[in-house]
């Protein structure tokens, strides 16, 4: 067998070895090709919602990302305006590099070593873990936009900072004080997440 066939033999068998290792890399951190912007924002909306439902996203990656994606849809509807509803196509490339930047946080976020626990075994880590359940929802059906979100997620983040600095601060426990502060909060924050599931505003 000549040299220039056991080359090309060989960089075929190469290009084929490395297609499982393209379509890996597309399918966890970038788009799928051939996506509408509204389809990438369901999509993306979706991911973030299954992050928080399963623990990978924390309250404060998810206010992060929730305000990011609030940030590209405010710019999508700012664009729309100056062009009588619609999209250029230079827009169109502009959301979708946003997008990808978007999709590549939440594939970090999600696979780095902070998480939500799942499996609380105090009442106040429940309690916490039942508001992270229903913002998942909201965020799943469309109930709750990403500027309501990152609000909510934002008011869970400073509610979980302060249980951790209490806990901490008293060798791992609570005091029934700081359990009843912690409720009051959560309580707060479960009225809020009614208010903005029921209102007009939509995904």
């Amino acid at each position: 067998m000549n040299s220039t066939l056991k080359i090309s033999l060989l960089s075929t068998a190469l290009a084929i070895l490395a297609l499982p290792v393209v379509a890996q890399n597309s399918s966890t951190s970038t788009p799928v090709t051939g996506q509408t912007i509204k389809e990438r924002k369901e999509n993306q909306q979706d991911r973030i919602a299954n992050g928080v439902k399963s623990g990978e996203l924390t309250a404060g990656e998810t206010a992060n990302l929730e305000k990011k994606e609030a940030t590209v849809n405010q710019e999508e509807r700012d664009m729309r305006k100056l062009d009588n509803g619609k999209l250029t196509t230079a827009d169109k490339k502009t959301l979708t590099q946003q997008q990808n930047k978007l999709s590549n946080q939440i594939y970090k976020d999600k696979h780095n070593a902070a998480v939500q626990n799942t499996n609380p075994k105090s009442e106040v880590g429940k309690r916490a873990e039942n508001q992270q359940d229903r913002i998942a929802q909201g965020i799943k059906n469309g109930q709750l936009t990403p500027g309501e979100t990152a609000h909510l997620e934002k008011k869970e983040a400073g509610i979980n900072k302060e249980v951790r600095n209490d806990r901490a601060a008293n060798g791992g426990k609570l005091t029934k004080q700081e359990r009843a502060q912690v409720n009051r909060q959560q309580n707060k924050t479960s009225r809020q997440i009614y208010r903005d599931k029921h209102n007009a505003r939509h995904q």
